[in-house]
């Protein structure tokens, strides 16, 4: 269970700036999310992770050693790849033995460790078969297995769930996250699901053109977003922006001209009165034909029906939508004129997104 460690970690490729100084501290044994949109640098920090990439700048630790200039095959880093990498020419057994044969291992302890790491992700008996002759889902065990047999310090996935359809990638989610809380390799996860970030993750660093803006667990980032891109990307969000008119203790007010009002929340950090602002409306907080305040006149113009939740499109006077999420035992809602609102306290008024060049940001366990 060894801690990962980055110190003002860079890296360009040309012009580009794929990955801004990061300062970020991963607990030994934790399961960490690196989530974020295509070019976010993500992938960029998990290759410097398994040193496929050497930084333009900063230091990397595992555990006590800095293996900043270590060449990948001497980090003893567990990786699962987007398209496995699996060798279609050796059986199930010889994949997973691959890396004990390159250490050198005896016969012996090659049988015994690869039997014990096929059982571990419920593959035993299966060493004998031609890779050709395994499902999607099956293939992804393997190359896990692959992963885990060397008994890795660090375990890296890059998507490894991208080719699996929605149930089979569902499951296979579940089933990596149990395995981790099994086994406490401590591990570092990319993707760009949202949904499979707050799944499996102990703590998710949500990045964005090469830096983390936010790190924390998912409940963390979903209710307490430190600003309108976090908020946009994690969960669904009706964003209203406006100006910053007041900030008073837990509380701001965001002014919108275009709607003729002040909206009122839980101020986030950051926030400063005369700069731009945005009112974080989750559609679970939203009203609909109720008193609440401020009880505004609306249009639902589209209702959707989800089973045990109905998403409902509400029109504003200015055209403005909003979408409203609710259970669908509260009652039809019809297409038609209605009033909206919601509570105060489950508004957040958040800064506008940084497009800053240069701030580094640190991230600990204190974050």
């Amino acid at each position: 269970m060894r801690p990962v460690a980055f110190r003002a970690v860079e890296k360009s490729f040309g012009a580009v700036r794929a990955l801004r100084p990061t300062t970020l501290d991963i607990a030994g044994g934790e399961f960490l999310t690196l989530l974020g949109p295509s070019g976010s640098g993500k992938t960029t920090l998990l290759n410097i992770t398994a040193g496929y990439l050497a930084p333009d700048a900063g230091r990397v630790r595992i555990g006590e050693r800095d293996v900043t200039e270590l060449p990948a095959r001497k980090r003893n880093i567990g990786m699962v790849f987007q398209n496995y990498a699996l060798f279609p020419h050796l059986s199930v057994f010889e994949n997973v033995a691959y890396g004990l044969r390159s250490r050198g291992c005896t016969r012996s302890e090659i049988r015994r460790r690869v039997e014990e790491a096929l059982a571990t992700v419920q593959l035993a008996g299966f060493g004998g078969r031609a890779i050709r002759q395994l499902s999607g889902g099956q293939q992804q065990r393997v190359a896990l297995a692959r992963a885990l047999v060397i008994e890795p310090d660090v375990l890296l996935f890059d998507e490894p769930l991208g080719a699996l359809d929605r149930q089979l990638r569902k499951h296979v989610q579940l089933e990596i996250r149990r395995l981790h809380q099994r086994l406490g390799r401590t591990t570092i996860y990319v993707t760009h699901d949202q949904e499979e970030a707050l799944v499996m993750s102990d703590r998710i660093a949500v990045m964005r053109e090469g830096r983390v803006e936010q790190i924390g667990s998912g409940r963390d980032l979903y209710e307490r977003p430190a600003n309108s891109f976090v908020a946009g990307f994690l969960g669904e969000s009706n964003l209203i922006e406006g100006s910053v008119t007041r900030v008073s203790g837990d509380y701001a007010e965001l002014s919108v001209p275009a709607l003729g009002m002040a909206i009122r929340g839980i101020a986030a950090a950051g926030l400063a009165e005369g700069e731009p602002g945005a009112a974080l409306l989750r559609p679970e907080t939203i009203r609909i034909g109720a008193d609440t305040a401020p009880c505004l006149a609306a249009r639902a113009s589209e209702i959707v029906y989800l089973g045990e939740i109905v998403s409902v499109r509400l029109v504003l006077a200015d055209e403005r939508e909003i979408w409203c999420r609710r259970l669908s035992n509260l009652g039809e809602v019809r297409p038609g004129p209605t009033t909206l609102g919601w509570p105060a306290e489950e508004v957040r008024i958040l800064p506008i997104h940084s497009n800053e060049e240069t701030r580094e940001v640190r991230h600990d366990r204190s974050s």
